[in-house]
């Protein structure tokens, strides 16, 4: 062994924790005490970012905004950054505070809600595409580059800090924790994943925003949580940050004397939070002005979505605010040569945001559904109806199913169930994102869930911070995974994950053959579980181009390997489908090969399927990511 790697193997463990939002992003720390009978605390970086022309300042967020300068605009040393080479040249896109701020009155230059973008299908996610709809003709980029941009930014500001003397920072490889959203699809997760390798990130572990939120809270009230908890408790863990609003369960039952908790049941995508909130202020803006005899063009409207951002969160974290001015320009011969004037007041988020979203409705109205125009404008796929607390009620009634489904599951959700009704009711809430930083939106959520339990009481967990808590969460389960210490949630794969298989059947004018769903990997699944399907055959189509349809479902907790789905596009939501042309390999085109199914889920989170001819030792894999987080 090399003095080097010796010297590398001496040095401290060092875990890093990302939170990797839609609008705001943070990075948190821990490093293993030289002395293993000490403890150390989990740090938050300050992060370094231009939040004016040559002007430096540290964070403990890093807005998700990205904004593109025009010719001239910048000098190097305008846009410079603590870890930038000289001599760079044209200055770069800039990250941060500057980049929000500075984009809410160029917004044609500004990328924002690059993770959200992630989750859409409408568009290639490697193109560059953002930001959206603009004319701009260089600077574009792609989903993937963008978030590519975000964490490189927190890393070189990690790296900076780590070579300064002042904080004698391991410098073993650190293993990173990166969250997703628990709602992520597989697509969405591996794009995540790509974009922290191709940011320098090498050893990522990918675990879900609400566990980590949940992390956060057992690491805050380290003493105490116990207390807060009891045997029979069902914890909702509400999460509604920027882009998303993600629904969990964790149920918290007893064994031999110890707590135990374990996830039961997680939501489905809902592209619905903070960026909903923004454009719903400035819709209600803009009529208000039209009404007034004032009209805005499209550049204006994004404009003013970015002021109604900054001004809601003013009005929501000082309540002595009544109102807020906001000043709109207007493009004339020199750029910005009128304004026009409005203001954001208390009424307005009163009305649109809390009555709007989180309306007190029944707990057995489910999101409504309008209908569609039949061509539509490419872009995010955001929800339909606005109401949070309806997709809460339909997440509650889904996740009674998936627990019947379950024997286990079953027996442990008996407390939780209302008599005569087919829905969970949780007993404790946890909080978490942006948008719950202000009172009267936990308030109002509170009071629904108390109406919804029968007056059976819920519990808010409180003790940890709304924007630093899914980065500290992070960071805490890495410790959890180096050390063995800790508290863990009990969890597995999210979701039952399905392959589809086409029905053999003789060619029928205007008959489809049905698509049914092979249960490959049951919900629950832990990592490193090989699944053998040794009992059944199926025949795989080779040397012509061929789709593989995958599906999911969170709804079927007893499905087993194996178990198949008559009418899987139905009764499942589909995922992805692979367009592919496997080797023929001596073969002819569009022959069709016997072979065994095996499915694999390893330890970095992706599903394997192996398609084994049963004639030879040939072998054709597809690999997947179909879980949010891995888990010790």
């Amino acid at each position: 062994m090399s003095t080097s790697t010796t010297e590398q193997s001496a040095q401290p463990a060092l875990v890093i924790g990302i939170d990797l939002g839609t609008t705001n992003s943070a990075l948190t720390y821990w490093q293993a005490p030289a002395d293993t009978s000490q403890t150390s605390p989990i740090v938050t970086l300050g992060i370094p970012q231009l939040t004016a022309p040559g002007q430096i300042g540290r964070l403990n967020t890093l807005p998700s905004f990205l904004y593109v300068p025009h010719q001239g605009e910048l000098t190097e040393l305008d846009s410079a950054l603590p870890w930038d080479a000289s001599g760079q040249g044209e200055p770069h896109s800039v990250i941060g505070v500057w980049a929000r701020e500075r984009g809410t009155l160029v917004p044609d230059r500004q990328v924002s809600s690059a993770k959200s973008w992630l989750c859409s299908q409408a568009v290639d996610r490697h193109a560059a595409v953002l930001p959206w709809k603009s004319t701009i003709t260089s600077g574009k980029c792609s989903p993937v580059q963008a978030s590519e941009r975000y964490l490189a930014h927190l890393m070189a500001a990690f790296e900076q800090e780590r070579r300064s003397p002042e904080y004698a920072l391991s410098t073993a490889e650190p293993t990173v924790v990166l969250t997703v959203p628990a709602s992520f699809d597989e697509v969405a997760r591996s794009l995540t994943f790509e974009a922290a390798q191709r940011a320098g990130l090498t050893q990522v572990t990918l675990l879900e925003e609400p566990l980590a939120a949940f992390y956060s809270w057992i690491d805050s009230n380290e003493r105490d949580w116990r207390q807060a908890v009891k045997p029979g408790d069902l914890v909702l863990v509400c999460d509604l940050g920027g882009g998303t609003c993600d629904f969990s369960l964790i149920a918290v039952s007893e064994a031999g004397g110890q707590l135990q908790l374990e996830r039961i049941s997680v939501g489905d995508h809902l592209l619905l939070g903070g960026d909903n909130m923004d454009l719903a202020l400035a819709y209600t803006l803009k009529s208000e002005l039209l009404q007034s005899g004032k009209s805005l063009d499209h550049w204006q409207f994004l404009s003013l979505v970015g002021s109604a951002r900054s001004a809601k969160e003013r009005l929501l974290s000082d309540a002595t605010l009544d109102a807020v001015p906001i000043a709109v320009a207007t493009r004339g011969a020199s750029l910005f040569a009128n304004t026009i004037s409005t203001k954001l007041t208390r009424d307005h988020v009163l009305n649109v945001l809390v009555d709007g979203f989180l309306p007190r409705t029944k707990l057995s109205d489910m999101p409504q559904q309008r209908r569609s125009v039949g061509i539509q404008e490419v872009g995010l796929t955001y929800e339909s109806d606005p109401a949070i607390t309806r997709h809460l009620a339909r997440f509650l009634r889904r996740s009674w199913l998936n627990v019947q489904a379950n024997a286990k599951l079953s027996a442990l959700a008996q407390g939780w169930i209302r008599p005569g009704s087919e829905v969970l009711v949780p007993t404790a809430v946890l909080f978490n994102g942006g948008v719950f930083k202000a009172p009267l939106m936990r308030q109002r959520l509170l009071e629904l869930l108390d109406l919804w339990s029968e007056g059976a009481g819920i519990k808010e967990l409180t003790g940890h911070d709304f924007e630093l808590a899914v980065a500290r969460g992070a960071a805490y389960y890495g410790k959890l995974r180096a050390t063995g210490r800790g508290v863990r949630v009990q969890s597995g794969t999210a979701r039952s994950y399905y392959v589809g298989l086409e029905e053999s059947a003789p060619a029928v004018p205007g008959y489809l053959p049905p698509v049914k769903g092979l249960c490959l990997v049951p919900q629950g699944t832990d990592e490193g579980t090989e699944i053998a399907l040794a009992s059944q055959q199926f025949g795989l189509v080779v040397g012509e181009p061929v789709d593989f349809r995958f599906f999911s479902s969170a709804v079927r907790a007893g499905d087993q390997p194996g178990t198949l789905i008559d009418d899987a596009p139905s009764e499942l939501d589909e995922s992805t489908r692979l367009s592919i042309t496997l080797p023929a390999e001596g073969r002819s085109e569009g022959d069709i090969v016997p072979v065994r199914l095996d499915a694999q889920v390893t330890e970095t989170g992706m599903l394997q399927l192996y398609m084994r001819d049963l004639a030879s030792e040939r072998r054709w894999n597809l690999e997947f990511n179909v879980r949010p987080y891995d888990h010790a």
